[in-house]
């Protein structure tokens, strides 16, 4: 199809509307109705004579035309964007923004943060402390720490393994007794859970407790929370033992019972890893360094 003819605002709309599998969320973006979204993809099938999107009762999926087309475009209008970003000087050299999980935020990268910015004294760090995937466009971040239990890859973008999880029971000395007999003696203490209570039953399956229905404890919204109420002695917490080492060793919080159980894995995430800013080479360069499982630990 010659230049001329394309028809690049029904492209746009079919590009958000794929790479976002809804045209609800694509009429938002592109500041749309969803009518006109409807329209536009409409008339971009009639012109090819294919359809690109499967319709559903309630959602949408690509057809394998519709996933050939969104790969090149997704990757063609991120070049355009980059190009135009670069020409206007949108990202301000020196100035990186991380979006990470907010449990790696608050418990380890935030602590360790003085690190980085000793060595790299010049570059100014934005973190996004964000559980939602970023699409890294415009002026989301460059750089993303993501967990996952069952993924090790997402559409469009690159993910290298950072380390792999591994939750222990942790609880601070003043609430810890001198013997804990079993595994069972810790629902006594109080048990303290990130988003749901189901992760502690698995606890208790390895740990040798058999069947354990857990339907108490403070739930929070994020580990950082229950790691803040770990060390103030409000109840026995499943923390990834990265996450607490330091409180560990320095004796602020201590492990019941030699049990762990495995929780998916951190992932480095970025759309190119070669084609990272020299501020974001420098990030990803440190954190591969430094996060514990990185050096054996």
């Amino acid at each position: 199809m010659k230049r001329g003819r394309l028809p690049l605002t029904a492209l746009r709309s079919f590009e958000a509307a794929g790479r976002l599998g809804s045209f609800t969320e694509a009429a938002a973006e592109l500041f749309v109705s969803q009518a006109a979204i409807s329209r536009q993809i409409r008339d971009l099938e009639a012109l090819i004579g294919k359809p690109l999107f499967e319709r559903h009762h309630r959602s949408v999926s690509l057809t394998a035309d519709g996933e050939t087309l969104l790969t090149v475009l997704t990757h063609s209008f991120d070049r355009i964007g980059d190009s135009l970003d670069a020409l206007s000087g949108a990202r301000r050299a020196g100035t990186l923004k991380v979006s990470a999980e907010p449990s790696f935020a608050g418990c380890w990268l935030v602590p360790h943060l003085a690190q980085f910015q000793a060595e790299n004294l010049e570059v100014d760090l934005v973190i996004d402390a964000d559980p939602r995937l970023v699409e890294f466009r415009g002026n989301e971040a460059e750089v993303a720490i993501r967990h996952s239990t069952r993924f090790t890859s997402w559409p469009r973008v690159e993910a290298r393994h950072l380390a792999d999880v591994e939750m222990i029971a942790v609880m601070a000395p003043s609430l810890a007794p001198r013997v804990l007999r079993e595994p069972l003696d810790l629902l006594r203490y109080g048990l303290l859970h990130e988003d749901t209570r189901g992760l502690w039953e698995q606890w208790f399956a390895a740990a040798g407790a058999g069947e354990v229905r857990v339907e108490r404890g403070a739930i929070f919204a994020d580990g950082a929370l229950v790691l803040q109420a770990a060390l103030r002695g409000h109840g026995v917490a499943l923390m990834d033992r990265d996450h607490v080492r330091d409180d560990l060793d320095a004796g602020r919080l201590v492990q019941a019972f030699d049990v762990s159980i495995p929780y998916g894995a951190f992932w480095l995430v970025a759309r190119r890893f070669d084609a990272l800013s020299e501020p974001a080479r420098r990030f990803v360069a440190w954190i591969e360094r430094c996060y514990p499982r990185q050096k054996g630990a």
